[in-house]
């Protein structure tokens, strides 16, 4: 790469990418903020994720390392791309993951597009991830901090999006970032990580879903079929929830927790069971649609170790590519398998000492 190739960092106000930007000029490069608008609320006030405070931070960040920053409005192509199959998700009686599809069709999307009318010879982004480039064209693996190591987030991206992208953050951990951040006294040092889906941030859920979609309420059943409460509607619950549901403490039953353990859409009913068994288990699932990044794995059927959820151990598994799709059979049995949300595949690759993400489908 020559030094004077110009990089667009997506800049959110948070420390990560505050330190990626810092990197980026350090190794020469000309580096160019863009920070994304890709939410607008109708009552602010409502709202926790604060994108105006986000913005002034990612303008004060880049203005301390000199170099400039634009702000671009993608909160209809969010709503059209994203938002619309949240909420058809939810609808299914499913847990859908929208920041895995925001990274495809947002990030490495209409960002990268609008990063090529800047003059951007490449993008760039504050994830924990890795990209190497052989044969088959780029491979996404992880990255060398495993706690916040973010492939997961980025299993439905394409070889071809990742073909011109830097992630500066690849090789470090988390704690040297905070110490960049605050040596070179960044204004986002101390800024908490964000958490959560962003259009919802921090507050109340069901508020925030019942503007958009109209809740069913219904009957809260166990496993024998006993009518023990009432739900406030499925989209709600998930599998393996056991706090809220407002069922504890049930006179005559077994006092221990309760589970959600299924959710039955036809007669609208929420099933659950007093004390975590087998319900909750699975040895096997199947995906709609399994994107693969870089070259295919050989075989129709390979060895690997398989994420259902962000932050969960890889867990060893066997997958079979089933035309689109993939099914996977783990070696042992999984909790709370969940429709909706991604089971994501790695593979050890000869000569690189981190896994490589092959990519990932939403389980059915």
């Amino acid at each position: 790469m020559k030094k004077a190739d110009t990089v667009v960092v997506g800049v959110s106000g948070g420390v990560d990418s505050s330190v990626a930007a810092y990197l980026l000029r350090e190794q020469g490069y000309n580096v160019i903020g863009l920070f994304m608008n890709n939410w607008e609320e109708e009552d602010e006030g409502d709202s926790a994720c604060s994108s105006a405070s986000d913005w002034q931070d990612a303008r004060a960040v880049c203005g301390g390392l000199g170099i400039p920053v634009y702000s671009v409005n993608f909160a209809a192509e969010y709503r059209d791309r994203v938002f619309s199959y949240f909420l058809s998700e939810y609808k299914k009686g499913r847990t859908p993951n929208p920041d895995v599809l925001c990274n495809r069709e947002i990030k490495f999307g209409p960002f990268a597009e609008y990063a090529k009318r800047l003059g951007a010879d490449y993008i760039a982004t504050g994830h924990y991830c890795n990209v190497r480039h052989a044969d088959g064209g780029a491979r996404l693996t992880e990255a060398a901090d495993a706690n916040k190591d973010q492939t997961y987030f980025l299993n439905q991206v394409s070889s071809a999006q990742l073909g011109n992208v830097i992630f500066p953050l690849a090789e470090m951990q988390k704690s040297e970032v905070r110490a960049i951040a605050e040596r070179e006294n960044l204004v986002t040092a101390e800024k908490k990580d964000s958490t959560g889906i962003c259009f919802i941030g921090e507050r109340n859920f069901k508020r925030f879903l019942s503007k958009f979609l109209p809740a069913m309420p219904g009957n809260i059943v166990d496993v024998s079929g006993k009518v023990i409460g009432r739900h406030d509607g499925l989209m709600y619950y998930t599998l393996g929830q056991r706090r809220g549901l407002g069922i504890g403490g049930i006179k005559g039953e077994e006092q221990n927790r309760w589970f959600v353990v299924r959710k039955d859409l036809e007669k609208n009913e929420l099933i659950v069971k007093c004390g975590e068994g087998e319900e909750l288990m699975s040895y096997a699932l199947d995906t709609d649609g399994f994107n693969i990044i870089g070259s295919r794995p050989q075989g129709k059927s390979i060895r690997c170790k398989v994420k259902t959820r962000y932050r969960q151990p890889a867990q060893e598994a066997t997958l079979e590519f089933t035309g689109s799709g993939a099914h996977i059979e783990f070696d042992l049995p999984q909790r709370a398998v969940t429709p909706g949300q991604y089971a994501v595949a790695y593979v050890a690759e000869e000569g690189y000492p981190r896994l490589r993400c092959i990519g990932g489908g939403a389980i059915l």
